[in-house]
């Protein structure tokens, strides 16, 4: 499913026009992004939990030529379903 896509769903489900279920979904999206970036958790009930990792500095390897490169330090979303998600993509 594409972001058009759940656009479309959202709307089918809740009633709303599709302008009013794409803007529902971008301050959404830049609620969670605005939260994220800021180092707090989203946590939605039943449904999962955004959160921020620390991933530290590495060396890596380049796999064309072998060398060994540095990989910088950076913060990485993370995302953890809910019970609930779960119990339902596994039925």
């Amino acid at each position: 499913m594409n972001k058009a896509e759940l656009i479309e769903a959202i709307a089918a489900e809740s009633k709303l026009t599709k302008a009013d279920a794409g803007r529902a979904l971008d301050a959404t999206i830049t609620a969670v992004s605005k939260a994220l970036k800021k180092g707090d958790r989203v946590a939605l009930v039943g449904f999962g939990t955004f959160s921020i990792s620390k991933r530290a500095a590495r060396t890596g390897r380049n796999p064309q030529t072998g060398k060994a490169i540095k990989i910088a330090a950076k913060k990485v979303a993370k995302f953890k379903a809910g019970a609930d998600l779960a119990k339902t993509v596994n039925k």
